[in-house]
């Protein structure tokens, strides 16, 4: 029996090591992780498609430009320039890289939810506009006058 609970101390030493490797591991990863779950999760994409396509792409693009500009400016690299794959890159090429990478990552996320493949995770349900009642139960006097036409006032000014 003591050998029993000797090895399942050791397993769950074990199991807590392992939960703390992947941890450690995935780390560093959380903020892509939120990056991704926000543009599949939290953004209605079919709207947003419709505003890029009427232009809001523009927005987005110079935004994409603002951020690679200001990073390059708080947060250079110590050594100058960035290693990208391989090559050697400089502060504000290597700024565009990861920024373009970001907003690629971002209409990947669009174009998985607008395929459907986030399910109801990513389900936008519209608001239901509100219908006026009058609480009368409709004991005979419903329409209140609601079916007279009323011209909107306008007043126009007069010149003398």
């Amino acid at each position: 029996m003591l050998e029993v609970l000797s090895n399942l101390l050791t397993l769950l030493s074990s199991v807590w090591q392992l939960v703390i490797s992947v941890f450690a591991l995935l780390l560093p990863w959380t903020p892509l992780l939120g990056w991704l779950a926000f543009w599949l999760y939290a953004v209605n994409w079919v709207k947003l498609r419709a505003v890029l396509l009427q232009g809001g792409w523009v927005g987005v693009m110079l935004f994409g430009v603002m951020a690679v500009m200001i990073w390059g400016v708080i947060a250079p690299p110590e050594s100058g320039q960035h290693h990208i794959f391989g090559l050697i890159l400089s502060n504000f090429v290597g700024k565009t890289v990861y920024v373009t990478a970001l907003m690629t990552i971002m209409f990947l996320c669009g174009s998985v939810q607008l395929s459907g493949a986030c399910g109801p995770w990513a389900h936008f349900p519209e608001p239901v506009a509100e219908q006026h009642h009058h609480g009368h139960g409709g004991h005979g006097h419903d329409d209140h006058g609601h079916d007279v036409a009323h011209a909107p006032s306008v007043v126009m000014p007069t010149h003398h």
